[in-house]
């Protein structure tokens, strides 16, 4: 099992004097993610992405991940995801098959897509700039009254439950919240998409109201995130980081309350109905 912290040895200066130490670092490894059938089905098995991710979670980030492509469009489309086993002995953990149901039919033409998501960046290689805009699965709900002080108190509470950022210092994490500002669900990953695409897979697989909620960012609420959260029908989404003017925009164009530099006690809103906030 792959591990989400690798220890190292590093040599520490202070003071220009040097030691030897021991650190912890997170851990970045690539996941191939698989598509294919039963072995009733002679369809042919397809790879859809490779993605630089955090290993834990794998299962939550595939079902995430073609949920907010739109490759799926309910959690029932997957019968199963599992760890391929016939692989060379580097990759044991880091491939997943996904298996779909025969109704689903699977059209490269259509996805005009070659994945390849990086930790920094997002997906990348996307053959046409008509393939970066996901068609949207649902409409967003109307959303939901929400205290401006519970929308403060959400990066600390976010914070506490970063058990990796504790070790390392080098995550992002995605949290799901209800509009009492509980934790619903909170995932960390070197990519801040992943993050995103985990919580999303876990609200998926156990049904949680994503109509009533917030996604919570703890970087910069860039388009493709925004993005993931209006595929995942989830109304209200903020960052401890700035947004960009593409974000901005599918934000406005769907409907969706965007909340951008969430410290300090105070935030701004960039998109949305800011009479939801009383």
């Amino acid at each position: 099992m792959r591990t989400p912290v690798a220890p190292i040895a590093i040599s520490r200066v202070e003071n220009g004097s040097f030691s030897a130490a021991d650190d912890i670092l997170v851990t970045e490894e690539p996941l191939e993610i698989r598509l294919g059938y039963g072995p009733e089905h002679d369809r042919k098995e397809m790879r859809l992405s490779v993605t630089m991710r955090t290993p834990g979670s794998d299962e939550e980030l595939a079902l995430g991940f073609l949920f907010t492509e739109g490759i799926i469009t309910d959690p029932s489309q997957v019968l199963r995801v599992a760890y391929c086993e016939n692989v060379k002995a580097e990759e044991q953990g880091n491939v997943v098959r996904v298996e779909l149901h025969p109704s689903i039919d699977l059209d490269p033409a259509k996805w005009q897509r070659n994945f390849y998501t990086t930790s920094s960046c997002g997906v990348c290689g996307k053959s046409s700039i008509d393939a970066v805009r996901t068609q949207c699965a649902r409409p967003m709900s109307p959303a939901f009254a929400i205290d401006p002080n519970v929308i403060t108190a959400l990066p600390d509470r976010m914070r506490e439950a970063q058990t990796v950022f504790k070790h390392t210092g080098g995550i992002h994490a995605a949290a799901l919240f209800n509009a009492q500002g509980k934790l619903l669900v909170l995932r960390e990953d070197v990519g801040r998409h992943n993050a995103v695409d985990k919580v999303i897979g876990v609200a998926l697989a156990s049904q949680l109201p994503t109509e009533k909620s917030l996604l919570l960012v703890s970087g910069r609420a860039g388009f493709e995130l925004v993005q993931k959260c209006i595929m995942a029908g989830i109304p209200v989404m903020a960052a401890v980081g700035a947004p960009s003017s593409l974000a901005v925009q599918l934000a406005r164009d769907s409907g969706l309350l965007l909340i951008g530099f969430l410290r300090d006690q105070r935030f701004n809103i960039y998109a949305g109905d800011s009479t939801w906030i009383t």
